[in-house]
């Protein structure tokens, strides 16, 4: 059985039906509490439960959003999330907002499918770009993680540096990758799930010769320090 809780919003599941009206009676005989049911919505999401698996989206949250800013009736955009302007968004980024609320009208219902059947292994995938921020030609940081074909987590965020070629900046985003891997483990070990070795997938080559090679040579001694936890995660088969 788990139990995932949200300051005062919880949400239960168990292998037996009995074992959540066990919890359920518990919970309401010391806690002054309601049962909303079958999980059907959580924290701004709808949650689908069918035979074959879960399927997860914010339709109705876009839809009361784009009514809401007047988005009703514009053109559509095929570009996703803005990843420059999320941390200190200023009046002069109202353009890209009103990108991202053009790309939402055009895909009211994506979601994330959850299926039941799946194999249950980790494995993760890193990617950047280079110098795509044209004022400061900083790049971007992509990685994902998978339980099976399951998405489990994301990141999408402009490093803090200025990378010096495409390696460097593929570099960073694996460390970024790698990093969030382990918490995940973490977690797993937790819940009984050992996933110790967990394979992370990166298309550049001279990266992959760097993080696999203990020695640091003259083009990569200037990356900063915190990057390089991934070697040690390497050499001790964490990844």
């Amino acid at each position: 059985m788990l139990v995932q809780v949200y300051v005062d919003d919880i949400i239960f599941g168990s292998t037996k039906n009995s074992w959540c009206d066990e919890f359920e009676a518990l919970m309401k005989n010391r806690f002054q509490m309601s049962s909303m049911g079958e999980l059907t919505f959580f924290l701004g999401l709808q949650v689908k439960q069918k035979e074959d698996g879960i399927f997860i989206s914010q339709d109705k949250y876009v839809a009361e959003i784009l009514k809401k800013f007047d988005f009703l009736n514009v053109k559509t955009v095929s570009t996703p999330i803005e990843t420059k302007f999320q941390v200190t968004p200023k009046t002069s980024h109202l353009q890209a907002m009103k990108k991202i609320f053009r790309y939402l009208k055009g895909q009211p219902k994506l979601g994330l499918w959850y299926p039941r059947k799946s194999t249950f292994d980790m494995e993760a995938y890193s990617d950047s770009d280079y110098a795509g921020a044209n004022h400061d030609r900083k790049s971007t940081t992509g990685g994902c993680q998978f339980l099976g074909k399951r998405l489990i987590s994301w990141q999408c965020k402009k490093q803090t540096i200025v990378a010096t070629s495409t390696t460097e900046a593929e570099y960073v985003a694996a460390a970024s990758c790698c990093g969030q891997a382990l918490w995940i483990q973490n977690q797993m070990l937790d819940y009984g799930f050992n996933f110790l070795n967990t394979r992370i997938y990166i298309d550049n080559e001279s990266t992959i010769c760097i993080v696999k090679n203990p020695v640091f040579h003259p083009k990569t001694k200037h990356i900063e320090i915190r990057h390089h936890f991934i070697k040690d995660a390497y050499e001790k088969k964490l990844i």
